[in-house]
């Protein structure tokens, strides 16, 4: 992940707060989830000169992207765990 696209998910991520606050993401659907950022979105959008449609699938990659990187740091941390003594910490 480049820098600008870290950039990007900080923006929107930190508008997302802004705008979401303590919704449940499991509960409410992706599409309205969206729909709320969209406004941020059509921004950034227009500043890079691609269509929003782009923009969103965008988000969603860096979102994918993201989260996998931060999956593979808890698994390295939990395999440090696992180094002792006693009962190993599965983590699937």
């Amino acid at each position: 992940m480049t820098e600008a696209d870290k950039k990007i998910l900080e923006r929107i991520n930190g508008y997302a707060n802004d705008v979401m606050g303590e919704i449940d993401p499991q509960k409410v659907p992706v599409s309205e989830q969206l729909e709320k950022l969209r406004p941020v979105m059509e921004q950034i959008a227009g500043e890079q000169g691609i269509s929003l449609e782009d923009m969103f699938i965008r988000y969603m990659d860096l979102q994918s992207e993201a989260s996998c990187i931060t999956q593979q740091k808890l698994t390295d941390s939990l395999q440090d765990l696992n180094q002792g003594e006693g009962m190993p910490i599965l983590f699937r």
